[in-house]
């Protein structure tokens, strides 16, 4: 049983579940020692052997998978299998390169779990009830709910149109089809709160166009993926790869990396105080769902960069920076829209704090250096919901150990 007060975690449930899990946590534990130029799951280059990019050549015939079938053609060579631009088939999962990858697979079909197996009848009475929230709260919950409702279609809609088609690595691509589920399943978590609370289904899904705060910070990563989806872009040059470099870093670090927390540490925060706890449990399942999303994305962005080492210029690294640093602004002055005058033991101003860390920490795992030195966290609570000093290894905590909805009570 989740208690809110004192974080304990739940027993485990599934020997199955554990193991993978337990997995990605073991092949974490390398990834805390990033440093300059990091590599979580480095795939180096056999001795004598180097990669086309890094010698300047590009690749004419990456694939896409709809190739016609050569009839008699040779077997996979795992050597020929990359991030971006491969010639080898990429519709073979084996032999398997990066195992990384089909361990978050994994990883992600043993968690699966449905907004319904969640009860919201305790929530539909707090929110119906003329004290079971105060304004600011309301206009917190309804602003947070908004943002969240269409960035995870923002989210799937890069995945399945960008990003899918430009990764040419089988085993990766098995986990974006999974990502891509998870999402879906995330946007119907929202429209299971819209129809539990009946809130206005027009409001919230429409705040991404009516609120300024959201509008922002919407429109600043539909910016990177837009090129992505034509039929013209072409990662063998480098100015395509850094192009869809961009396109990662908006959405695996920012999106999903930077955005999402202000939002889980607002919902959490109701939670521990036994406020719409149903909500915030479905929360902590799309927390869980989030962060192994976050760490595919940066092993892939960190991969590419070993496979490609002429992409991760000065010029670009700075690029990058300004990059994280612009989102950072957008999400403080999104936590001053959703939270004007502060509530629940937060801030506007410790929202701030908060995303400083957050951004130190995703530059520091992309190999950039902190921008806001001394930053800390002002949410230690949220420690034990996942550690952020090691986000890598997320099952670590044992915080949500459970399979499906119904594993956890209130």
């Amino acid at each position: 049983m989740l208690n809110w007060d004192t974080m304990e975690p739940t027993p485990r449930r599934n020997p199955a579940a554990d193991q993978a899990n337990d997995a990605v946590a073991a092949e974490s534990v390398a990834a805390e020692q990033l440093n300059a130029q990091p590599a979580y799951h480095e795939v180096r280059q056999p001795a004598g052997q180097t990669t086309a990019h890094a010698t300047g050549e590009e690749h004419a015939h990456s694939q896409t998978g709809l190739e016609g079938i050569e009839q008699g053609a040779g077997r996979v060579d795992v050597s020929a299998k990359r991030i971006i631009n491969a010639t080898a088939d990429v519709n073979q999962l084996l032999p398997m390169k990066y195992t990384w990858a089909w361990e978050k697979y994994l990883a992600g079909c043993n968690n699966h779990w449905m907004p319904t197996e969640v009860s919201m009848q305790a929530d539909l009475a707090i929110w119906k009830a003329r004290d079971g929230l105060t304004l600011d709260e309301r206009h917190m919950i309804m602003r947070n709910l908004g943002f969240f409702a269409t960035a995870e279609s923002l989210v799937a809609n890069n995945i399945v149109l960008a990003i899918y088609r430009q990764i040419t690595n089988p085993e990766c691509r098995q986990y974006l089809l999974r990502q891509a589920f998870e999402e879906a399943i995330h946007t119907h978590t929202f429209q299971y709160i819209v129809d539990s609370l009946g809130l206005s289904e027009g409001e919230l899904f429409n705040m991404y166009r009516e609120v300024p705060s959201i509008t922002a910070k919407d429109a600043w990563a539909l910016k990177y993926t837009k090129n992505l989806s034509t039929g013209e872009f072409d990662t063998s040059t480098t100015e395509g790869a850094q192009d869809f470099l961009r396109d990662l870093v908006a959405f695996y670090v920012v999106f999903e990396g930077m955005w999402f927390y202000t939002g889980f540490a607002q919902i959490l925060s109701l939670g521990r105080r036994n406020k719409m706890t149903g909500i915030a449990e479905q929360y902590q399942y799309i927390m869980r769902d989030e962060s192994i999303h976050l760490n595919f994305g940066i092993d892939v962005i960190n991969q590419i960069k070993i496979e490609n080492p002429h992409l991760w210029t000065d010029a670009f690294k700075q690029e990058v920076i300004t990059m994280v640093r612009e989102a950072c602004e957008l999400e403080i002055a999104y936590a001053r829209d959703t939270m004007p005058h502060g509530l629940l033991g937060l801030s506007a101003e410790m929202c701030e704090e908060y995303m400083h860390f957050i951004t130190n920490r995703r530059c520091n795992q992309i190999g950039l250096p902190e921008q806001y030195p001394g930053a800390g966290n002002p949410f230690p609570w949220m420690s034990e919901v996942v550690d952020l000093k090691k986000e890598k290894n997320f099952f670590e905590t044992r915080v949500t150990d459970y399979q499906t909805g119904g594993a956890l009570n209130w």
